[in-house]
């Protein structure tokens, strides 16, 4: 795992989670590192457990120069699609950073300008960048955890151990309860499309 693409330079990195979800917002998160810091343990989240995503968190958002994480909800995901939802996101975490980058590194290969900063997008950046990892875990921790209260007063769903994410009880659920308030209406299928059914 690099600690930066440019040593001496003040880098962010930034990732989202949740964007493949049917509810539930995407998470975006901007994380600026210490030049000197080291964890063995940061790596993408998808790769730890939970538990260990949870462990890492506190240590990230201690230790880092600066932090931030944003919900984009699914009304604004289905105004403006998800891509743009992820860079929009992305680009208000960073606004609400403390401290001003030099450089933006960015998990996957889409972004827009951000004001006069320049930027690189790189695949699987969060197994490849320490900064856009811990950001992943940000992003990832922050969503499963409002994920977990909004499955408490919305048990038909399953949110507690799906997150949102397309599962097969998920899809169930929606066949027999319809759509929620936090469902991305231009993600969930017509409740009588075959298409839904095909999926189970």
């Amino acid at each position: 795992m690099l600690q930066y693409m440019e040593a001496g330079r003040i880098e962010a990195g930034c990732d989202e989670a949740g964007r493949g979800c049917l509810a539930g917002p995407v998470s975006c998160a901007a994380v600026i590192l210490p030049a000197d810091f080291r964890c063995d343990l940061i790596d993408d989240s998808k790769k730890l457990t939970e538990k260990r995503r949870n462990e890492l968190r506190p240590l990230i958002e201690r230790e880092a120069l600066a932090w931030a994480v944003v919900m984009v909800e699914p009304e604004e995901i289905d105004r403006i699609n998800i891509l743009q939802a992820s860079i929009t996101g992305m680009q208000r975490a960073l606004d609400m950073l403390k401290v001003r980058p030099e450089h933006i590194l960015v998990d996957g290969n889409k972004f827009r300008p951000y004001g006069d900063i320049p930027y690189t997008t790189v695949v699987h950046g969060d197994a490849t960048y320490m900064s856009i990892a811990a950001a992943s875990i940000l992003a990832k921790t922050h969503r499963d955890e409002l994920m977990e209260s909004l499955a408490a007063q919305w048990p038909q769903y399953d949110w507690r151990s799906n997150k949102g994410y397309p599962t097969k009880a998920h899809k169930r659920a929606l066949i027999t309860y319809g759509l929620s308030p936090h469902h991305r209406r231009s993600f969930s299928p017509h409740l009588t499309s075959p298409s839904l059914f095909d999926l189970l």
